[in-house]
């Protein structure tokens, strides 16, 4: 499933491939809703009106270097700390809100419980938000552990997480950080200033709002049926995956004109410009030659005029390797 027809003119209009991924965190929907910890709206950062957002990437688009400048030291590293970045700028420069700390590590003695990755406020209320980011790029397995629309099915290219063992961490421990004692010390400046900007009762310590960000792609078997996960949004971002063995018959059936990009981490969130894909034989050779290697998962984004965007996951032919056990 892409994303809805205004979001994708909202993306069409930005060029840059960094503010593309700043529109793409935007405008693409949550994997699973977690009650209590809806994701921050674009009414919250100032930017519910479709003309002013197309304004505001515009801005972005035609003076980049900010961005760059601050995007620079994620671009070759872990895709979780590029999509961080992304949030921070956001946070930063819209016109509804302001960032007031990121990464803030909450201790008890010697011993670390947590990290909050950003708090902010809106500039018309000062309490504190406490939100969690996480970008999830998940495959779902046709048999594994659990019912069909288990959790516990959808696994990260590597094997080394699930969606269940995701959720579970942010719902049983990243969303509860701030009610522990330790994060409310911590938290005791943020909450001193949004308590003496409060009113009509400042001698109360206004409690502080969670939020959760967690956009990224369901990618199902192409060779299976298999159900969306319980508690996926309905509109959550979809693709396939298959064996590098099924590519060919996969790329068979494609109308022709097809035309494809290799995406390279962190560079997995917007698809690319329809300019920049190239003709599919000019990837065949190097496809080939990564799994040959023993080349771990690659993501493709295939586009055509008539049927559009679309993104494969292509995995060796005896993956998965492993799956994580779900949480006790």
């Amino acid at each position: 499933m892409p994303i809805t027809p205004s979001a994708q003119r909202l993306l069409d209009h930005c060029r840059h491939p960094l503010v593309r991924d700043l529109a793409w965190i935007l405008l693409t929907p949550c994997l699973v809703a977690l009650p209590g910890a809806p994701r921050p709206s674009r009414d919250e950062l100032g930017l519910a009106d479709d003309d002013r957002l197309a304004a505001w990437l515009q801005a972005h688009d035609d003076a980049p270097h900010r961005l760059e400048a601050h995007l620079a030291p994620t671009l070759r590293g872990r895709m979780g700390l590029y999509h961080e970045r992304l949030w921070q700028f956001l946070l930063e420069e819209a016109p509804g809100t302001r960032l007031l700390a990121h990464n803030l590590r909450i201790h008890q003695g010697k011993r670390t419980l947590g990290e909050l990755d950003l708090l902010y406020a809106r500039r018309d209320d000062p309490c504190p938000v406490h939100l969690e980011v996480a970008i999830k790029f998940y495959l779902g397995l046709d048999e594994g552990p659990g019912a069909p629309d288990s959790q516990a099915r959808w696994i990260g290219p590597g094997g080394a997480d699930s969606l269940l063992a995701k959720r579970d961490h942010l719902f049983h421990h990243q969303l509860c950080l701030t009610r522990t004692p330790e994060a409310i010390e911590a938290l005791g400046p943020l909450l001193s200033s949004a308590r003496a900007s409060a009113t009509p009762a400042p001698e109360l310590a206004p409690a502080t709002t969670v939020r959760l960000a967690m956009p990224g792609v369901l990618f199902y078997p192409w060779h299976a049926p298999l159900p969306a996960p319980h508690d996926a949004t309905p509109d959550h971002l979809r693709g396939h995956w298959l064996h590098a063995r099924d590519w060919p018959r996969l790329r068979a059936g494609l109308p022709p004109g097809t035309r494809g990009a290799w995406l390279h981490k962190p560079h997995w969130l917007a698809l690319p410009r329809r300019e920049a894909l190239a003709p599919l034989p000019t990837l065949h050779a190097r496809i080939a030659a990564h799994f040959q290697a023993g080349g771990a998962p690659l993501q493709l984004a295939l586009g055509h005029p008539e049927t559009g965007e679309r993104r494969l996951m292509l995995v060796p032919d005896d993956w998965p390797h492993q799956i994580p056990l779900p949480p006790p």
